[in-house]
């Protein structure tokens, strides 16, 4: 979602004529549609010369979303792009490409099901939907058990770790769930599974793991969990649930990490969601969630529409979509198999550790990500006395990298890393030339220290949040002043 914002500079509310009358000359309102039509090549160049401006993609360092697909399946995307998904009758077979994806993801996490079953699950515009919709179905359940005991079910709650992603808030707060997190500490940065089952009560209608945490992608030991959690059911007589967001992980971790146990294995396990425009390596925006059984999904969240020519189930949050990402998902996972995913994801494993072995060599960093779990690499500064995080960040952009910096949740706020995370498209090569433009960035800095941007947050301490939120804010103002026409929310 974007917050626009108009200014009153009356030579910004007008678009200036490109390439002067090779097009147009009269200037397009940029805030209101214009009077009359032009040409579409002139739109176009409009257009494209303003894109321009645009972050490289592939630079994109932030994102866990694809960014680069085979030219067959780009054509494929293009083929089916005026294709209403929701339209099951008219498109009965992207509907089946569905229902295959939806058996082959369940199969690879395991879910009890035999070869002639079906699996239960449906695609979604990302994970934030599939977490919506697990949740409802979480919620459903739970309501149902406390009114066939005779108990209130006003105050339902969900056990997280800190370093959830907001998706886990939007869902607290839009279907009114208290959202009890686990805080985090310096050094340890997801969830603490005994920490988690502690404060699990007879209102809790799921715990929610990560399989790769946005901070420092590592993978948050479900497996443990599940084994509190289900003596803690046995001596209280609850039957709490567990809930995995594999948005990152959930299709690196049976490649090459196929021992750990944080799937359908685990009984506790009820429903699982993962992003397929993640390291499902399809473009944005497409998701999975994926349920142990259809006892775990309520019916009544299903609903049975017939007019647009047969009955067709559906459980989502909105209505009309693209069928473009799900066709591309089956390509992906058909065109790759097990050993394609495979050797990509060993590929970028490898590249994220050449990029930790050359990060660790400047002797200016710590990381603080670990080897086992989503490729990324997460580090902070050493010494933070002269210069931040942040301002690396920015500095970066002159080459072209957009490199995030950001603080750890609370109650490791104090510290503040960079990430780079390491995607298909991340070679090695591009590893080494990132190190050496942070080399470039750190000798400038050591150079030009009289007067840091950052000091304020080198000697942050645990209780000036204030202080690191206002550093914060400054930092991505600057960001948005180089464009006042909208700010990313």
């Amino acid at each position: 979602m974007v917050i626009s914002e108009t200014t009153s500079d009356v030579s910004t509310q007008h678009l200036p004529s490109t390439f002067a009358s090779r097009y147009v000359r009269t200037p397009l309102p940029r805030y209101k549609m214009p009077d009359n039509s032009i040409p579409k090549e002139a739109a176009y160049q409009i257009i494209s010369d303003e894109l321009m401006l645009d972050g490289n993609p592939r630079l994109n360092l932030a994102s866990f979303v694809t960014t680069w697909m085979e030219p067959e399946c780009d054509k494929l995307i293009m083929d089916s792009v005026n294709k209403n998904y929701v339209d099951m009758d008219e498109y009965p077979v992207t509907t089946e490409l569905q229902h295959r994806c939806v058996n082959m993801i369940g199969h690879l996490f395991n879910a009890p099901v035999g070869e002639d079953e079906t699996a239960v699950g449906v695609g979604t515009v990302g994970s934030s939907e599939a977490i919506m919709l697990a949740g409802l179905a979480f919620k459903r359940k739970w309501q149902k058990r406390r009114r066939d005991q005779g108990k209130p079910v006003d105050k339902p709650n969900i056990v997280t770790g800190a370093n959830v992603q907001v998706c886990w808030e939007k869902f607290a707060r839009y279907f009114e769930v208290e959202l009890k997190e686990v805080k985090l500490s310096e050094g340890y940065y997801v969830m603490d599974p005994e920490k988690a089952v502690e404060i699990v009560d007879e209102n809790t209608i799921c715990v929610a793991a990560i399989l790769g945490s946005t901070l420092t992608g590592e993978f948050e030991d479900v497996k443990k969990l599940s084994e509190l959690l289900t003596e803690k059911n046995k001596e209280t007589g609850w039957d709490t649930p567990i809930h995995v967001d594999a948005a990152s992980g959930g299709f690196v971790a049976p490649f090459i990490y196929p021992d750990i146990e944080w799937d359908f294995r685990l009984p506790l396990v009820k429903s699982i969601n993962v992003s397929g425009h993640k390291y499902g390596l399809v473009y944005a925006g497409v998701g999975w969630v994926i349920w142990r059984s259809k006892d775990d999904l309520p019916d009544e969240l299903v609903f049975h529409i017939n007019y647009l020519g047969a009955d067709q189930p559906t459980f989502t949050l909105n209505f009309s979509k693209g069928s473009s990402q799900i066709i591309a998902q089956y390509y992906q996972l058909i065109r790759l198999g097990f050993e394609g995913y495979k050797n990509i994801m060993e590929n970028c494993r490898d590249n994220a550790s050449e990029l930790k072995k050359g990060i660790e060599r400047t002797g200016r960093f710590n990381v603080v990500s670990k080897d086992v779990g989503v490729p990324l690499v997460a580090f902070s500064l050493k010494d933070s006395s002269k210069y931040s995080v942040f301002d690396i960040s920015e500095s970066l952009r002159r080459f072209g990298w957009i490199v995030p910096a950001y603080t750890m949740p609370p109650n490791a706020e104090h510290i503040a890393v960079l990430r780079v995370v390491v995607r298909e498209d991340f070679s090695r090569g591009l590893a080494e030339r990132l190190v050496s433009d942070i080399e470039k960035v750190l000798c400038e800095m050591d150079a030009h220290t009289t007067t840091p941007v950052s000091t304020k947050l080198a000697h942050v301490s645990k209780k000036d949040v204030t202080e690191i939120q206002k550093e914060m804010a400054l930092y991505w103002r600057r960001l948005v002043d180089r464009n006042k026409t909208s700010g990313v929310c």
